[in-house]
């Protein structure tokens, strides 16, 4: 059993709980939030015994084996860094850092700590039916594929604090912490693209301003050799839209790019064909069980090609990510550390 501790104590952390019981293979033992009040508030319920709001103490003296990191995005690197300094299993939600300068230090971090592992919350890229839909985009790309739409857009309760100009507002609605659209819900879209026809050759994003000088909402384009990828995401309207991927005269079509519950594969001639594979109840389970093999087995040769698949996912998408918020003019207090 894994012993877990957590660094977030948000709805996503309960997501996340709700998997971890699902896999009987971790159990939550320590909670860090800024007071201990809170802390111990979250995490009792669910059988925790350990409370901090010290995160050094956190670190050194709590007993846990894996760390989930679902803090605001600029507070991730240096809480992902002083979990690899005490040779941590990291669960760092998505996105993990704000741009490739973070991305590598991390890496080297990570060289000098060879028992720690870093994985990144991206739930949809481990569910089975997903991983059906990026074998079929395959066999679509060798027959003249056409591109890609892809949707991804939620109306945030908290934009309603931005709308009435109640300041301060929300860490998702400010730069200061890293936020906007594109780091949200974006980062599935961006995913979607990456895993289902790689890193693209050019990028650009075409923002829609909050009045907290965030992207709100926002259409990303990603230019590749024969075709072009639209994106569209945000967080201030509802879209029910799905995600599609065009053929010639056949199309795959997703109910969803991150919370994959049906795919339906169009023939040319129009008939559908569904795509089978176990669903989850909660789309975070699959994801869950593969860090645990990863984590009860670090070192196992299947494991390790896995992790590097992984890691090798994450950086393109952090990079891609970085591209996007550059070509839109949207800066970070953390990209000073590019110049």
């Amino acid at each position: 059993m894994l012993k877990l501790g957590i660094i977030g104590t948000h709805i996503i952390t309960d997501q996340m709980l709700d998997a971890a019981k699902t896999t009987g293979k971790y159990k939550l033992t320590t909670v860090y939030s800024r007071t201990l009040d809170r802390a111990k508030e979250f995490g009792q319920p669910y059988g925790a015994t350990e409370f901090y709001d010290d995160l050094d103490r956190f670190f050194s003296d709590g007993d846990f084996d894996v760390v989930y990191v679902a803090s605001p995005n600029s507070l991730h690197y240096q809480q992902v860094r002083k979990a690899i300094e005490n040779d941590k299993f990291i669960i760092v939600e998505k996105p993990s850092f704000a741009n490739p300068a973070e991305f590598s230090a991390i890496e080297s971090l990570l060289a000098a700590h060879p028992k720690a592992r870093l994985v990144e919350a991206a739930r949809h890229i481990h569910t089975p039916l997903y991983q059906k839909a990026v074998e079929k985009v395959g066999e679509m790309k060798a027959h003249h594929c056409q591109g890609a739409t892809i949707t991804v857009m939620k109306y945030s309760s908290r934009y309603d604090k931005v709308l009435a100009d109640d300041q301060p507002y929300p860490n998702i609605f400010t730069l200061d912490f890293a936020g906007g659209a594109l780091m949200d819900l974006g980062v599935y879209a961006v995913y979607g693209a990456v895993t289902l026809f790689g890193e693209p050759d050019t990028v650009v994003y075409y923002p829609t301003l909050a009045k907290s000088g965030v992207d709100a909402k926002g259409v990303a384009i990603l230019n590749y050799d024969h075709f072009t990828v639209t994106l569209n995401f945000g967080k201030t309207a509802n879209s029910y839209l799905p995600s599609e991927v065009y053929g010639l005269k056949d199309t795959l079509v997703f109910d969803s790019i991150f919370e994959t519950k049906q795919v339906t594969y169009y023939d040319a001639d129009k008939k559908a064909h569904p795509l089978e594979a176990p669903v989850e109840k909660n789309s975070m389970t699959d994801e869950m069980n593969d860090f645990a093999a990863l984590f009860n087995n670090p070192d196992d040769p299947a494991e390790m090609k896995k992790y590097q698949h992984w890691m090798d996912l994450a950086r393109t998408v952090n990079s891609v990510m970085y591209s996007l918020r550059q070509s839109a003019s949207l800066v970070f207090p953390a990209d000073n550390d590019q110049e």
